[in-house]
């Protein structure tokens, strides 16, 4: 295997079936190093479960998954543990002699630095999912896989955290997958966007907008139309396109 192969992800074939259902059909995925894709489709459509495989949480499923060895998750919850302060959520799991100055720098990444010492009950929402996402960048992962990460924020701050998103894997460049049920976030962020449907990738979208991208783009319009086509929900025109 090569080290670009290494530090991205190849999937060929993968079944994964739950009783008499088959969530995962022959999904073929590939994600180069540094690569930021987004994963669409409805509820149930097996988007989780895919990613849970890529992260080796679900090892039922037949077929080939060559992932890198450096993979990091943040879910929709933060999933920090209460009695433990914000520096050791970050580090969970380590070992070093230096796990202090570890976290510090992660969380500084994500303007945190100031609440290393807090216990995660006094956090607001989106300053614990900036912690998750600490604890995410502190592994250096090669592959990070993001499932619905601010599903659980209000407006205002899931466009800050998808911000903050876009400036970490600009610094980082590990490979991404991200799954989302919102369209808008997957081409603000993402290289691709990929449609899950029957089981497999139904359909692909390139993303080749430069960055930082606005919503009121043209293209980024004409975009997000065919991708909520390919999702089967009409779009409602905005006032832009109206004119």
């Amino acid at each position: 295997m090569t080290a670009a192969l290494r530090n991205g992800v190849r999937v060929r074939g993968l079944r994964r079936v739950f009783g008499d259902r088959t969530v995962l059909d022959g999904v073929d995925l590939d994600i180069a190093p540094g690569e930021f894709v987004a994963l669409l489709g409805a509820s149930g459509s097996g988007k989780s479960t895919l990613l849970r495989a890529l992260a080796g949480l679900d090892g039922s499923g037949s077929g080939e998954v060559d992932v890198p060895g450096g993979r990091a998750v943040v879910y929709q919850e933060h999933r920090l543990l209460p009695w433990s302060r914000v520096w050791s959520n970050v580090v969970l799991g380590l070992r070093g002699r230096d796990l202090r100055e570890r976290a510090e720098a992660a969380l500084a990444e994500v303007g945190l630095a100031a609440r290393a010492d807090a216990w995660p009950l006094t956090l607001s929402g989106g300053e614990s999912q900036r912690v998750a996402l600490a604890r995410a960048l502190v592994r250096t992962p090669d592959l990070l896989l993001l499932d619905e990460p601010f599903g659980a924020l209000d407006a205002l701050t899931r466009l800050n955290a998808q911000a903050l998103v876009a400036d970490l894997w600009a610094e980082h460049r590990p490979a991404v997958l991200l799954v989302t049920h919102d369209v808008e976030e997957a081409l603000l962020l993402a290289d691709r966007a990929l449609l899950l449907a029957g089981g497999r990738i139904a359909r692909e979208y390139t993303v080749g907008l430069p960055r930082p991208r606005s919503l009121d783009d043209p293209e980024f319009i004409a975009l997000r139309r065919d991708l909520l086509d390919g999702l089967g929900v009409r779009a409602v025109a905005t006032a832009k396109e109206t004119r």
